[in-house]
């Protein structure tokens, strides 16, 4: 197991009717900003819950943070926040309007230049104070909730980004599952397929001596595969969205991270065909994963028959033979959920996205994967697989 540090200070509060909780949460004299997306708060009961939790506070409002938040949408929530004296911020929704969130915070008292540093320069503009921030969950997914990570998208730039900074970390994230069942399945579908691949980028990369780690990624993969296809059967069904949502934080707390190499290729190319061709976010992933595993199946082979085994139940004694059976459960798991796989299912040439991604890559000398391998070529590679 290699050395790790590891502290994550946001506080979760889990459960029915637990949005009642903010009265406790937020400080009396606040004066917040509630962040939110579409509008969908409105229609399902979150807003009135959370307007009726915070009570005489001073409450501003932001709507219309995009799915893949948009700079540019972001920067003004900032001038409204820095205009109104906000000191706390509330985001409602989920991965995108908490990322946002996250962008507004360290933007507001950022004065040193455009706060799109903090994602052009990643690891050397780093926010040094930030707004606190508060989360309702209302899609599990991202994992966003319990992390200090947002991905943001620049439209004049035609980019998507993330960063990262230990201020971003929500002080607290109200988990309510009923705040969730009025998601469109194809959302809770995305969601669980986020969430799927975030431990599979924790995990599947080459053995590490972590079993602990190990484990609690198969655990959390064997209760998607369980639960997963419960919710989106019987999406009220409180007691397997309570295990989707917390599957989904857990996935993406940097805990299973601890100590074991990492592999977000999948994330970051996926990020490419979101800025290039719309794509959303859990679309994206489903198309690059299996060819991302099969390019390097014989580095990642290992782990790869390590999951055959353990989560797929395959008892194929080859280990070739059985990293190739993980990929194609996978697969199947995704398309039993309704995820198409390949870029031709939604349009995409893969010859014309191999050749447009891998030259934005290489113009930002960008390479992925647990052994940073994953040159421009190797990208253009994968998506040519996933034609």
């Amino acid at each position: 197991m290699q050395n790790f540090e590891y502290c994550n200070p946001t506080r979760i509060v889990f459960g029915k009717g637990t949005i009642t909780e903010l009265d406790r949460l937020v400080p009396a004299e606040a004066r917040v900003l509630l962040v939110y997306g579409g509008g969908s708060i409105t229609r399902n009961g979150v807003y009135d819950q959370v307007k009726a939790a915070l009570g005489a506070r001073t409450v501003l409002e932001f709507g219309g943070i995009e799915p893949n938040p948009a700079y540019e949408t972001c920067m003004e929530a900032v001038q409204l926040a820095r205009r109104e004296n906000v000191n706390f911020l509330l985001a409602a929704g989920g991965g995108s309007v908490i990322d946002g969130a996250k962008f507004i915070a360290a933007a507001v008292p950022f004065t040193e230049g455009d706060p799109w540093l903090f994602l052009e320069k990643r690891g050397e503009v780093i926010p040094k104070a930030a707004v606190p921030l508060g989360v309702v969950l209302t899609l599990p997914a991202s994992g966003s909730e319990m992390n200090a990570i947002a991905v943001i998208s620049h439209r004049g730039g035609g980019e998507k980004r993330a960063f990262d900074a230990p201020l971003l970390y929500p002080r607290f994230s109200i988990l309510d599952p009923e705040a969730t069942f009025s998601l469109p399945l194809n959302q809770v579908r995305n969601g669980i397929v986020d969430t799927f691949v975030h431990v599979v980028e924790q995990y599947l990369t080459y053995p590490a001596e972590a079993s602990l780690q190990d484990r609690q990624a198969e655990a959390i993969i064997l209760t998607v595969l369980d639960e997963g296809p419960k919710t989106l059967a019987n999406p009220t069904d409180y007691a397997a969205r309570a295990n989707i949502v917390w599957c989904a934080t857990n996935a993406f707390n940097r805990s299973l991270s601890c100590g074991v190499p990492v592999d977000f290729a999948t994330h970051n190319i996926g990020h490419e065909l979101t800025a290039v061709y719309g794509m959303a976010h859990a679309e994206s992933l489903a198309v690059v994963l299996a060819s991302r595993w099969r390019l390097q199946k014989t580095a990642k082979q290992a782990k790869l028959a390590q999951f055959a085994r353990r989560v797929w139940g395959v008892t194929e004694p080859n280990p070739a033979v059985a990293a190739e059976l993980a990929i194609t459960h996978t697969l199947d798991f995704f398309h039993r959920l309704g995820m198409p796989s390949r870029l031709r299912d939604y349009g995409i040439s893969a010859v014309e996205a191999a050749e447009k991604i891998a030259a934005r890559l290489a113009a930002r000398r960008a390479v992925f994967g647990e052994h940073a391998d994953v040159t421009p070529d190797k990208v253009a590679a994968i998506l040519r697989m996933a034609e």
